[in-house]
Protein backbone atom coordinates (compact mmCIF):
# COMPACT_ATOMS: atom_id res chain seq x y z
CA UNK A 1 0.00 0.00 0.00
CA UNK A 2 2.94 2.05 0.37
CA UNK A 3 1.06 3.85 4.01
CA UNK A 4 2.02 3.68 7.22
CA UNK A 5 -0.30 1.90 9.47
CA UNK A 6 -1.39 5.49 11.09
CA UNK A 7 -2.14 6.68 7.55
CA UNK A 8 -3.67 3.69 5.85
CA UNK A 9 -7.69 4.09 5.72
CA UNK A 10 -9.54 2.62 8.40
CA UNK A 11 -12.15 -0.05 7.96
CA UNK A 12 -14.97 -0.61 10.08
CA UNK A 13 -16.29 -4.38 9.56
CA UNK A 14 -19.67 -4.74 12.01
CA UNK A 15 -21.00 -8.72 12.02
CA UNK A 16 -22.42 -10.94 14.73
CA UNK A 17 -20.72 -14.07 14.10
CA UNK A 18 -16.77 -13.77 15.70
CA UNK A 19 -15.51 -16.43 13.05
CA UNK A 20 -16.30 -13.63 10.17
CA UNK A 21 -15.00 -10.89 11.98
CA UNK A 22 -11.80 -12.54 12.58
CA UNK A 23 -11.43 -13.79 8.67
CA UNK A 24 -12.53 -9.77 7.85
CA UNK A 25 -10.18 -8.78 10.07
CA UNK A 26 -7.24 -10.87 8.48
CA UNK A 27 -7.63 -9.93 5.09
CA UNK A 28 -8.22 -6.67 5.49
CA UNK A 29 -4.71 -5.73 7.36
CA UNK A 30 -2.73 -8.27 5.48
CA UNK A 31 -3.82 -6.00 2.83
CA UNK A 32 -2.72 -2.67 4.76
CA UNK A 33 -6.10 -1.31 6.00
CA UNK A 34 -6.61 -0.60 9.67
CA UNK A 35 -9.86 -2.67 11.04
CA UNK A 36 -12.43 -1.44 13.72
CA UNK A 37 -14.71 -4.21 14.69
CA UNK A 38 -18.93 -3.93 16.12
CA UNK A 39 -21.22 -6.88 17.00
CA UNK A 40 -24.65 -5.62 16.28
CA UNK A 41 -26.07 -2.55 15.00
CA UNK A 42 -25.86 0.05 17.69
CA UNK A 43 -22.67 -0.43 18.20
CA UNK A 44 -22.18 -0.16 14.53
CA UNK A 45 -23.58 3.26 14.45
CA UNK A 46 -21.40 4.12 17.74
CA UNK A 47 -18.33 3.26 15.78
CA UNK A 48 -19.47 5.01 12.98
CA UNK A 49 -20.06 8.31 14.55
CA UNK A 50 -16.97 7.98 16.56
CA UNK A 51 -14.26 6.29 14.37
CA UNK A 52 -15.56 8.38 10.95
CA UNK A 53 -13.73 5.08 8.96
CA UNK A 54 -13.54 5.41 5.70
CA UNK A 55 -15.61 2.49 4.72
CA UNK A 56 -18.21 -0.07 6.25
CA UNK A 57 -18.29 -3.64 5.98
CA UNK A 58 -21.66 -4.59 7.02
CA UNK A 59 -23.87 -8.05 7.61
CA UNK A 60 -27.29 -7.76 6.92
CA UNK A 61 -28.51 -9.77 9.84
CA UNK A 62 -27.37 -8.90 12.79
CA UNK A 63 -28.93 -8.09 16.74
CA UNK A 64 -30.65 -4.93 15.96
CA UNK A 65 -31.07 -3.33 19.72
CA UNK A 66 -32.58 -0.60 20.35
CA UNK A 67 -32.84 0.22 16.48
CA UNK A 68 -36.43 -0.93 16.55
CA UNK A 69 -36.20 -3.31 13.49
CA UNK A 70 -36.01 -6.96 12.46
CA UNK A 71 -32.58 -8.70 12.76
CA UNK A 72 -32.89 -9.90 9.11
CA UNK A 73 -32.07 -6.66 8.43
CA UNK A 74 -30.23 -4.71 10.79
CA UNK A 75 -27.82 -3.85 8.55
CA UNK A 76 -29.80 -1.98 6.08
CA UNK A 77 -31.14 0.30 9.01
CA UNK A 78 -27.26 0.86 9.41
CA UNK A 79 -26.53 2.01 5.81
CA UNK A 80 -29.57 4.34 5.78
CA UNK A 81 -28.79 6.11 9.36
CA UNK A 82 -25.00 6.42 8.56
CA UNK A 83 -26.06 7.77 4.76
CA UNK A 84 -28.65 10.35 6.50
CA UNK A 85 -26.30 12.21 8.60
CA UNK A 86 -24.14 14.46 6.46
CA UNK A 87 -21.59 13.44 8.85
CA UNK A 88 -20.94 9.73 7.62
CA UNK A 89 -23.09 10.34 4.44
CA UNK A 90 -19.79 9.74 2.06
CA UNK A 91 -18.87 6.81 3.94
CA UNK A 92 -18.78 4.00 1.29
CA UNK A 93 -20.76 0.62 2.60
CA UNK A 94 -20.60 -2.70 1.05
CA UNK A 95 -22.99 -5.00 2.23
CA UNK A 96 -21.99 -8.75 3.34
CA UNK A 97 -24.35 -11.45 3.72
CA UNK A 98 -25.15 -15.79 3.01
CA UNK A 99 -28.56 -14.71 1.30
CA UNK A 100 -28.62 -14.62 -2.47
CA UNK A 101 -31.81 -13.48 -3.05
CA UNK A 102 -32.85 -10.15 -5.41
CA UNK A 103 -35.03 -8.72 -2.98
CA UNK A 104 -31.76 -8.38 -0.90
CA UNK A 105 -29.95 -6.04 -3.18
CA UNK A 106 -32.78 -4.03 -3.84
CA UNK A 107 -33.12 -3.32 -0.22
CA UNK A 108 -29.58 -2.84 0.08
CA UNK A 109 -29.63 -0.58 -3.12
CA UNK A 110 -32.18 1.38 -1.32
CA UNK A 111 -30.71 1.86 2.05
CA UNK A 112 -28.01 3.58 0.31
CA UNK A 113 -25.36 0.77 -0.13
CA UNK A 114 -22.51 0.99 -2.32
CA UNK A 115 -21.40 -2.72 -2.84
CA UNK A 116 -23.05 -6.04 -2.08
CA UNK A 117 -21.21 -9.60 -1.68
CA UNK A 118 -22.22 -12.89 -0.86
CA UNK A 119 -20.64 -15.12 1.59
CA UNK A 120 -18.62 -16.66 1.21
CA UNK A 121 -16.44 -14.00 -0.27
CA UNK A 122 -13.96 -14.21 -2.42
CA UNK A 123 -11.20 -11.97 -0.85
CA UNK A 124 -9.84 -11.01 -4.12
CA UNK A 125 -13.02 -9.61 -5.20
CA UNK A 126 -13.30 -8.00 -1.84
CA UNK A 127 -9.83 -6.71 -2.09
CA UNK A 128 -10.65 -5.32 -5.73
CA UNK A 129 -14.43 -3.71 -4.35
CA UNK A 130 -12.86 -2.13 -1.28
CA UNK A 131 -9.78 -0.16 -3.22
CA UNK A 132 -12.00 0.79 -5.78
CA UNK A 133 -14.61 2.11 -3.12
CA UNK A 134 -11.69 3.77 -1.55
CA UNK A 135 -10.27 5.89 -4.79
CA UNK A 136 -13.83 7.09 -5.34
CA UNK A 137 -14.60 8.15 -1.74
CA UNK A 138 -10.80 10.15 -1.27
CA UNK A 139 -11.74 11.16 -4.57
CA UNK A 140 -15.09 12.63 -3.80
CA UNK A 141 -13.50 14.10 -0.49
CA UNK A 142 -11.01 15.92 -2.16
CA UNK A 143 -13.18 17.55 -4.61
CA UNK A 144 -15.29 18.67 -1.70
CA UNK A 145 -12.28 19.79 0.00
CA UNK A 146 -11.44 21.97 -2.81
CA UNK A 147 -14.76 23.17 -3.33
CA UNK A 148 -15.01 24.47 0.44
CA UNK A 149 -11.90 26.30 -0.14
CA UNK A 150 -13.49 27.39 -2.83
CA UNK A 151 -16.23 28.89 -1.36
CA UNK A 152 -14.15 30.22 1.30
CA UNK A 153 -12.02 32.25 -1.23
CA UNK A 154 -14.81 33.61 -2.71
CA UNK A 155 -16.74 35.12 0.32
CA UNK A 156 -13.42 36.13 1.49
CA UNK A 157 -12.93 38.44 -2.34
CA UNK A 158 -16.75 39.19 -2.16
CA UNK A 159 -16.07 40.75 1.79
CA UNK A 160 -13.18 42.66 0.35
CA UNK A 161 -14.90 43.81 -2.28
CA UNK A 162 -17.96 45.28 -0.13
CA UNK A 163 -15.19 46.74 2.09
CA UNK A 164 -13.78 48.96 -0.60
CA UNK A 165 -16.42 49.65 -2.56
CA UNK A 166 -18.02 51.18 0.94
CA UNK A 167 -15.12 53.01 1.54
CA UNK A 168 -14.74 54.20 -2.03
CA UNK A 169 -18.49 55.85 -2.33
CA UNK A 170 -18.09 58.20 -0.13
CA UNK A 171 -15.05 60.34 -1.19
CA UNK A 172 -16.07 59.88 -4.97
CA UNK A 173 -19.04 61.79 -3.90
CA UNK A 174 -16.76 64.40 -2.84
CA UNK A 175 -15.10 64.44 -5.65
CA UNK A 176 -17.92 64.84 -8.03
CA UNK A 177 -19.67 67.50 -6.35
CA UNK A 178 -16.59 69.49 -6.29
CA UNK A 179 -15.94 69.14 -9.91
CA UNK A 180 -19.80 70.18 -10.34
CA UNK A 181 -18.90 73.33 -8.05
CA UNK A 182 -15.69 73.83 -10.67
CA UNK A 183 -17.65 73.34 -13.41
CA UNK A 184 -20.46 76.06 -12.71
CA UNK A 185 -18.19 78.51 -11.57
CA UNK A 186 -18.09 78.56 -8.37
CA UNK A 187 -14.60 79.07 -7.87
CA UNK A 188 -13.93 81.53 -10.67
CA UNK A 189 -14.18 81.39 -14.52
CA UNK A 190 -13.22 78.50 -16.35
CA UNK A 191 -11.31 78.29 -19.73
CA UNK A 192 -12.59 76.21 -22.61
CA UNK A 193 -9.93 73.79 -22.31
CA UNK A 194 -10.22 73.56 -18.45
CA UNK A 195 -13.74 73.02 -18.92
CA UNK A 196 -12.83 69.38 -21.15
CA UNK A 197 -10.53 68.48 -18.93
CA UNK A 198 -13.31 68.72 -16.26
CA UNK A 199 -15.83 67.55 -17.76
CA UNK A 200 -14.02 64.24 -18.70
CA UNK A 201 -12.79 63.57 -15.42
CA UNK A 202 -16.79 64.27 -14.09
CA UNK A 203 -17.52 61.64 -16.79
CA UNK A 204 -15.36 59.01 -15.73
CA UNK A 205 -16.32 59.63 -12.33
CA UNK A 206 -19.69 58.66 -13.12
CA UNK A 207 -18.87 55.74 -14.53
CA UNK A 208 -16.83 54.57 -11.72
CA UNK A 209 -19.75 55.65 -9.14
CA UNK A 210 -21.98 53.68 -11.63
CA UNK A 211 -19.62 50.82 -11.25
CA UNK A 212 -19.79 51.06 -7.24
CA UNK A 213 -23.55 51.02 -7.55
CA UNK A 214 -23.41 47.51 -9.42
CA UNK A 215 -21.11 46.38 -7.08
CA UNK A 216 -23.27 46.94 -4.01
CA UNK A 217 -26.68 46.05 -5.76
CA UNK A 218 -25.59 43.04 -7.08
CA UNK A 219 -23.98 41.91 -3.27
CA UNK A 220 -27.56 42.96 -2.08
CA UNK A 221 -29.56 41.24 -4.41
CA UNK A 222 -27.17 38.17 -3.70
CA UNK A 223 -27.54 37.73 -0.32
CA UNK A 224 -30.81 39.42 0.76
CA UNK A 225 -34.68 39.21 -0.69
CA UNK A 226 -35.10 41.87 -3.13
CA UNK A 227 -38.15 43.87 -3.02
CA UNK A 228 -40.24 44.40 -6.41
CA UNK A 229 -42.19 47.22 -6.46
CA UNK A 230 -44.92 45.86 -8.94
CA UNK A 231 -46.96 47.93 -11.06
CA UNK A 232 -48.37 47.55 -14.69
CA UNK A 233 -46.14 47.94 -17.24
CA UNK A 234 -47.24 48.33 -20.74
CA UNK A 235 -44.73 46.84 -23.22
CA UNK A 236 -45.31 49.38 -25.67
CA UNK A 237 -44.72 52.59 -23.89
CA UNK A 238 -42.23 50.81 -21.60
CA UNK A 239 -39.79 50.36 -24.71
CA UNK A 240 -40.87 53.57 -25.99
CA UNK A 241 -39.97 55.35 -22.95
CA UNK A 242 -36.49 53.67 -22.82
CA UNK A 243 -35.68 54.64 -26.30
CA UNK A 244 -36.64 58.27 -25.96
CA UNK A 245 -34.37 58.30 -23.23
CA UNK A 246 -31.61 57.05 -24.98
CA UNK A 247 -32.41 59.24 -27.77
CA UNK A 248 -29.56 61.47 -26.81
CA UNK A 249 -26.96 58.78 -26.54
CA UNK A 250 -28.34 57.07 -30.19
CA UNK A 251 -27.07 60.37 -31.91
CA UNK A 252 -24.04 60.52 -30.36
CA UNK A 253 -23.12 57.07 -31.50
CA UNK A 254 -24.43 57.28 -34.55
CA UNK A 255 -26.68 54.42 -33.73
CA UNK A 256 -29.78 53.21 -35.39
CA UNK A 257 -32.27 52.08 -33.29
CA UNK A 258 -35.30 50.22 -34.57
CA UNK A 259 -38.70 49.43 -32.11
CA UNK A 260 -41.05 46.47 -32.87
CA UNK A 261 -44.08 46.00 -30.60
CA UNK A 262 -46.43 43.19 -31.35
CA UNK A 263 -50.17 43.74 -30.72
CA UNK A 264 -50.49 40.66 -28.57
CA UNK A 265 -47.55 42.33 -26.62
CA UNK A 266 -49.35 41.71 -22.96
CA UNK A 267 -49.57 43.95 -20.23
CA UNK A 268 -47.37 42.74 -17.30
CA UNK A 269 -46.69 43.58 -13.45
CA UNK A 270 -42.68 44.53 -12.79
CA UNK A 271 -40.62 46.70 -10.96
CA UNK A 272 -40.24 49.50 -13.52
CA UNK A 273 -37.09 51.01 -11.71
CA UNK A 274 -35.42 47.36 -12.20
CA UNK A 275 -36.26 46.13 -15.44
CA UNK A 276 -35.16 49.81 -17.11
CA UNK A 277 -31.70 49.36 -15.50
CA UNK A 278 -31.55 45.67 -17.66
CA UNK A 279 -32.46 47.43 -20.16
CA UNK A 280 -29.72 49.90 -20.07
CA UNK A 281 -27.35 47.60 -19.43
CA UNK A 282 -28.15 45.48 -22.58
CA UNK A 283 -28.10 48.73 -24.20
CA UNK A 284 -24.91 50.18 -23.16
CA UNK A 285 -23.24 46.57 -24.23
CA UNK A 286 -24.53 46.56 -27.52
CA UNK A 287 -23.09 50.46 -27.95
CA UNK A 288 -19.65 50.00 -26.22
CA UNK A 289 -19.10 46.53 -27.79
CA UNK A 290 -19.55 47.30 -31.48
CA UNK A 291 -17.43 49.30 -33.23
CA UNK A 292 -19.32 51.67 -36.03
CA UNK A 293 -22.57 51.61 -37.94
CA UNK A 294 -24.31 50.18 -34.79
CA UNK A 295 -28.07 48.96 -35.72
CA UNK A 296 -30.16 48.01 -32.67
CA UNK A 297 -33.95 46.31 -32.23
CA UNK A 298 -36.00 46.46 -29.73
CA UNK A 299 -38.53 44.01 -29.82
CA UNK A 300 -41.87 43.02 -27.90
CA UNK A 301 -44.33 39.77 -28.01
CA UNK A 302 -46.38 37.88 -26.03
CA UNK A 303 -44.69 34.99 -25.32
CA UNK A 304 -45.24 31.58 -27.06
CA UNK A 305 -47.40 29.34 -25.42
CA UNK A 306 -47.67 31.41 -22.78
CA UNK A 307 -49.39 34.62 -20.77
CA UNK A 308 -46.28 36.47 -20.51
CA UNK A 309 -44.41 38.76 -22.27
CA UNK A 310 -40.94 38.22 -24.50
CA UNK A 311 -38.49 41.27 -25.03
CA UNK A 312 -35.65 41.26 -27.41
CA UNK A 313 -33.21 43.38 -27.48
CA UNK A 314 -30.43 42.30 -30.62
CA UNK A 315 -27.42 44.42 -32.60
CA UNK A 316 -24.96 43.54 -35.02
CA UNK A 317 -21.82 44.03 -33.48
CA UNK A 318 -19.52 41.03 -33.05
CA UNK A 319 -21.39 38.51 -31.87
CA UNK A 320 -20.32 35.94 -28.72
CA UNK A 321 -19.36 32.52 -29.52
CA UNK A 322 -21.51 29.52 -28.24
CA UNK A 323 -19.18 28.67 -25.14
CA UNK A 324 -19.70 32.04 -23.82
CA UNK A 325 -23.47 32.16 -23.86
CA UNK A 326 -23.80 30.84 -19.83
CA UNK A 327 -20.57 32.59 -19.13
CA UNK A 328 -21.23 35.95 -19.20
CA UNK A 329 -24.46 36.29 -16.98
CA UNK A 330 -21.77 35.34 -13.85
CA UNK A 331 -20.00 38.03 -11.96
CA UNK A 332 -16.60 39.35 -13.29
CA UNK A 333 -17.25 37.38 -16.72
CA UNK A 334 -16.37 39.19 -20.02
CA UNK A 335 -15.79 38.41 -23.56
CA UNK A 336 -13.26 40.50 -24.80
CA UNK A 337 -13.28 41.79 -28.09
CA UNK A 338 -10.33 42.27 -29.72
CA UNK A 339 -11.63 45.01 -32.29
CA UNK A 340 -11.78 47.20 -29.46
CA UNK A 341 -9.23 46.68 -27.41
CA UNK A 342 -9.80 49.73 -24.76
CA UNK A 343 -13.71 48.92 -23.97
CA UNK A 344 -13.86 48.66 -20.16
CA UNK A 345 -15.83 46.24 -18.71
CA UNK A 346 -16.87 45.42 -15.10
CA UNK A 347 -18.20 42.13 -15.94
CA UNK A 348 -20.79 43.06 -13.27
CA UNK A 349 -24.02 44.24 -15.73
CA UNK A 350 -25.04 41.00 -17.45
CA UNK A 351 -24.69 39.63 -13.99
CA UNK A 352 -27.31 42.02 -12.68
CA UNK A 353 -29.69 41.54 -15.57
CA UNK A 354 -29.99 38.16 -14.43
CA UNK A 355 -30.70 38.80 -11.09
CA UNK A 356 -32.85 41.29 -11.56
CA UNK A 357 -35.02 39.01 -14.28
CA UNK A 358 -35.11 35.68 -12.23
CA UNK A 359 -36.06 38.13 -9.12
CA UNK A 360 -39.70 38.51 -11.39
CA UNK A 361 -39.18 34.89 -11.86
CA UNK A 362 -38.35 35.33 -15.61
CA UNK A 363 -35.17 34.35 -17.79
CA UNK A 364 -32.73 36.22 -19.89
CA UNK A 365 -30.49 34.02 -22.32
CA UNK A 366 -28.68 35.12 -25.43
CA UNK A 367 -28.26 34.04 -28.79
CA UNK A 368 -25.37 34.49 -30.65
CA UNK A 369 -22.48 33.52 -32.61
CA UNK A 370 -19.26 35.28 -33.63
CA UNK A 371 -19.69 38.22 -36.78
CA UNK A 372 -23.88 37.66 -36.33
CA UNK A 373 -24.60 40.10 -33.59
CA UNK A 374 -26.41 38.94 -30.34
CA UNK A 375 -30.08 38.55 -29.60
CA UNK A 376 -30.96 39.12 -25.89
CA UNK A 377 -34.01 37.70 -24.95
CA UNK A 378 -36.18 38.16 -21.69
CA UNK A 379 -39.51 36.62 -20.78
CA UNK A 380 -41.61 37.83 -18.11
CA UNK A 381 -44.11 36.26 -16.48
CA UNK A 382 -47.85 38.76 -16.32
CA UNK A 383 -47.51 38.60 -12.63
CA UNK A 384 -44.22 37.89 -10.83
CA UNK A 385 -44.65 34.65 -8.04
CA UNK A 386 -44.04 37.24 -4.80
CA UNK A 387 -43.24 40.48 -4.36
CA UNK A 388 -40.27 39.60 -2.57
CA UNK A 389 -37.64 36.96 -3.51
CA UNK A 390 -34.91 35.69 -1.66
CA UNK A 391 -32.08 35.43 -3.93
CA UNK A 392 -29.33 32.52 -3.22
Amino acid sequence: MGETVSQSPLILVADDVPANVELLFDQLTTLGYRVATAMDGPSAIEACFQHRPDLCILDVSMPSGSLGCDDRATGFEVCRRIKRDPRTARIPVIFVTALNDTTDRVKAIEAGGDDFLTKPHNRQILSARVRSLLRLKFATDALEDSFRKLRELEKVRDDLMKMIVHDLKTPLTSVLASLEMVLDEEFGPVTDAQRRALGDAEARSEDLLGLIEDLLEVARIEETSISLDLRPIAPGAFVTEIAHEWAVRFQQEQARVFVHIAEDAPVFDGDHGLLKRVFSNLLQNAITHTAGNVEINLAARRESGGTGVLFTVSDNGPGIPPQFHEVIFRKFERVKNPELPRVRSSGLGLAFCKLAVEAHGGRIWVQSSEGQGSHFHIALPSHPPTASTPMA
